[in-house]
């Protein structure tokens, strides 16, 4: 059974509000980089680009992060393809979901083996709780409060050919 919670509409709300938020807290638009976790974070974080060039007209680059050799249930080389420059810049790190905040863990590692931003905030589109780590998103478009047996499914028209979150049980 699917329980529809954001639809094509409420997704687009969600991401101009998300946007809007980003540049009323930045001090320093111009110094913002988007790191989108792959897959459904990079699609999230390039409309939340576009939707920041359409708000101020600043261009914010966008990037995709796999945190996947970060994890701590693996055991990975702890190396990273993304070649950036992030010293003293404000990383937005961008995914669909936040559920045990384990990958966003793996996340933050990823970055900081690359370099020292001057601040990292945390989108999540969906936040459904059941943490495991001290981590709490900066930016939510939508708090769900779940069952650990439900799964949360983000679906983006970029990977999946539609816009809708919805419940799966």
């Amino acid at each position: 059974m699917k329980n529809i919670i954001l639809d094509e509409i409420a997704i687009k709300r969600a991401i101009s509000r998300i946007s809007n938020e980003i540049l009323e807290r930045s001090e320093e638009p111009d110094n913002l980089i988007l790191l989108g976790i792959v897959s459904r974070g990079e699609d999230i974080a390039k409309r939340i680009s576009l939707k920041i060039k359409e708000i101020e007209d600043i261009n914010v680059p966008v990037y995709a992060i796999n945190p996947i050799n970060f994890r701590d249930d693996r055991e990975n080389s702890r190396e990273l393809d993304l070649d950036i420059e992030i010293d003293g810049k404000t990383v937005i790190l961008i995914d669909d979901v936040i559920y045990t905040g384990r990958t966003v863990r793996a996340a933050l590692d990823a970055i900081l083996s690359i370099g020292r931003p001057r601040a990292i905030k945390l989108v999540a589109l969906v936040d459904r709780g059941h943490r495991e780590l001290p981590i709490r998103p900066d930016f939510v478009g939508k708090n769900l409060p779940t069952a650990r047996r439900e799964k949360v499914i983000v679906e983006i028209s970029e990977v999946d050919g539609q816009d809708k979150v919805y419940i799966e049980s």
